[in-house]
């Protein structure tokens, strides 16, 4: 794979390798937890955007490299992670974005802030702005994953913060749509996880145990890596003992 990326370096444009660097990025994070691929390559097509003077794929690459950062602090150790370095990245990002008015590439990386705010600082007071500015750009200028992404997170204040389980499941509800629209099976597989969870923490229990339930087939079947099946047999077996 090494040899491989290496000679794709080479030859390829910026657009083909954040392509192909974004999708290695994805099979890390949900299958094989090796990120060095995708860092080589999304790092070349960084370098290959600077070479090219292409303001708006050297952005794409900076968001990338920041969403590797979190997927990869993600699998691992939360306390650990380099949040200050995740937090440039998206910070130069969007600045390039803004200037190349780019706005979708700035609803990911807005969206890249929220989630070291609130996954890595744990504080939702300054992340919830960076999510609702990245939500109202996405709705109108980003694809599907993305918009499911800001769905859920701001979903995720509403049942789990602001204790409006109602408000938060209507957005939580839209990711998974989005998500399903997207068609990406490791990426549906977590949304009926997130989705099952929140529906468990409204006491909504026979959808919750439907729900988890089928986030435990789900992960199974898209081969989704042992973590992440265990995270979801984990749910599944708290909302069973709920239940009991």
């Amino acid at each position: 794979m090494v040899g491989n990326v290496a000679r794709m370096g080479s030859e390829e444009s910026a657009g083909a390798l954040l392509a192909a660097g974004s999708e290695a990025m994805l099979e890390a994070a949900y299958r094989t937890g090796d990120f060095l691929p995708a860092w080589q390559l999304l790092e070349g097509a960084r370098r290959r955007a600077c070479d090219e003077e292409n303001r708006v794929d050297e952005a794409a690459a900076l968001t990338r490299l920041g969403m590797l950062a979190h997927f990869a602090a993600a699998n691992g150790d939360l306390s650990r992670a380099d949040w200050a370095t995740e937090e440039q990245l998206f910070t130069a990002a969007l600045r390039i974005q803004r200037e190349a008015g780019d706005p979708a590439g700035a609803a990911e990386s807005l969206f890249g802030l929220g989630l070291v705010h609130q996954m890595l600082r744990g504080d939702w007071t300054t992340a919830m702005p960076y999510y609702t500015e990245a939500l109202a750009l996405a709705e109108s200028y980003a694809d599907e994953m993305v918009r499911s992404e800001v769905h859920r997170h701001i979903g995720f204040f509403h049942v789990f913060v602001s204790g409006d389980t109602e408000r938060g499941l209507r957005h939580l509800r839209m990711s998974q749509v989005l998500r399903e629209r997207y068609g990406d099976p490791r990426r549906v597989a977590t949304g009926t996880l997130a989705l099952g969870e929140a529906e468990l923490a409204a006491g909504n229990l026979p959808e919750a145990l439907r729900l988890l339930r089928e986030a435990v087939h789900q992960a199974r079947k898209a081969g989704l890596s042992p973590q992440r099946v265990a995270w979801a047999e984990h749910a599944l077996a708290d909302a069973e003992r709920a239940a009991a």
